[in-house]
């Protein structure tokens, strides 16, 4: 067992869990400490501590791991975990490595396979919106070219959680506003660093991308992933507000700062082809939020899976496997980072409901469903060491590359 997989030792907590009702999952947490108390876990730093708990689930016992953080502790605080750029990915303990968290999960769905696109590359991107620093990244791709389970009803690919400048955690949703504006006129934006844009539009692509290919954005449609790719596409460059290059198929590598790539397909392209080399052209965007005024720290997609202490209608209660979550409690002052343990001897994991049930019983009353599978992760410092290890076991067998996560810093 290599020093990334270890346990935490005489901090380690179980927490019986009842076996769940009916063929639902629902879970009742005998013993489970009251929303807003102090854990008898592993304190990774002042705010920040780490406990494992045992669940007899409806497919069969699973184990998990938890970060409690308490944001009410100033020197605390929660960021976006991610390799530099959006179509790229890294491990959950490189990551939070290189940014110096003391613990972390991984984030958002991503676009991990492309075998229904033969010569077009997976760009390793995630679904959802993401803001960082308080910037905008990136926004949301269309419900139909998401990639994971089935969204729960009434959710989509906008829906985030996120930590808010008056660090508070809510759950949200954060649409695209844009626009390209030219001599012929002014057209909306359909896009924002995405791997799939809709059908007809014009997406923007910035710095913050990467270099991989941008093709994979004129491919599927809004409501088919796997459809073929468009056969009508443009794209133009735009460099300090001018018009400096176009061509008729999406291209790659690295995009400057101070550049904007503009992607069209079908009546996207067709608008694109009409601008000429040296006009000036203006492009604005921004991600609006639908319940805060607040501005985002940051936020990162997902779906989400209790709220107002309610679990949402129509979650799966059949389809167990390795989950990671997110809860939040008491006002958003306080969040509970969820990976389950993929050891074989757990994997089968909980249902959708399952979560949101054990976030409930955990105290939480708004939860959030991120990437699982072969992706969960959880990692944290041990007392006295500088770097993370790998709390849970991923299901793999290794950390799989991911483009995002949450992080948990300490400034002690």
């Amino acid at each position: 067992m290599t020093r990334r997989q270890k346990r935490f030792g005489s901090g380690r907590t179980f927490i019986a869990v009842l076996t769940a009702l009916g063929a639902l999952a629902g879970a009742a947490l005998a013993g489970a400490a009251p929303a807003g108390a102090a854990s008898d876990g592993t304190r990774i730093a002042p705010g920040v501590v780490h406990r494992e708990l045992d669940i007899q689930a409806a497919k069969g016992p699973t184990h998990v791991h938890v970060i409690d953080v308490d944001l009410r502790d100033p020197r605390v605080r929660l960021g976006l975990l991610y390799p530099g750029a959006v179509a790229a990915r890294a491990t959950v303990s490189q990551l939070a490595d290189a940014r110096g968290a003391v613990a972390g999960v991984n984030g958002d769905f991503f676009n991990i396979t492309e075998t229904q696109h033969p010569g077009v590359a997976a760009t390793g991107a995630s679904v959802g919106p993401v803001i960082v620093r308080g910037t905008a990244l990136k926004a949301a791709v269309p419900n139909g070219q998401r990639f994971g389970p089935a969204l729960p009803p009434g959710t989509s690919t906008k829906d985030v959680v996120g930590v808010g400048a008056d660090r508070r955690a809510r759950l949200d949703s954060l649409a695209l506003q844009g626009s390209v504006t030219a001599p012929e006129g002014q057209l909306p934006l359909g896009g924002l660093n995405q791997y799939a844009l809709p059908v007809g539009s014009v997406g923007a692509f910035t710095s913050a991308w990467g270099s991989v290919s941008r093709v994979r954005a004129t491919c599927g449609t809004d409501t088919n992933r796997a459809a073929p790719c468009s056969t009508d596409t443009h794209e133009v460059t735009v460099r300090n507000g001018r018009v400096v290059s176009s061509a008729d198929a999406p291209g790659s590598g690295p995009i400057a700062k101070g550049t904007t790539v503009l992607v069209g397909r079908e009546a996207g392209a067709q608008r694109l082809r009409k601008f000429a080399v040296g006009e000036s052209v203006r492009v604005r965007h921004r991600l609006v939020a639908s319940a805060s005024r607040i501005p985002y720290r940051f936020a990162l997609g997902g779906y989400p899976v209790l709220r107002d202490g309610q679990p949402l209608p129509g979650l799966d209660d059949r389809t167990a496997a390795v989950r990671t979550a997110v809860g939040i409690a008491d006002g958003g002052r306080r969040v509970l980072l969820l990976a389950v343990d993929g050891a074989p001897e757990y994997r089968t994991g909980l249902t959708i409901a399952e979560v949101a049930d054990t976030m409930r019983q955990l105290g939480a009353v708004q939860a959030f469903s991120l990437d699982g599978g072969g992706s969960s992760t959880l990692v944290a410092r041990a007392p006295g060491e500088s770097t993370v290890s790998v709390r849970n076991h991923p299901s793999g067998g290794a950390e799989r590359p991911v483009p995002n996560g949450i992080g948990v810093f300490s400034t002690t």
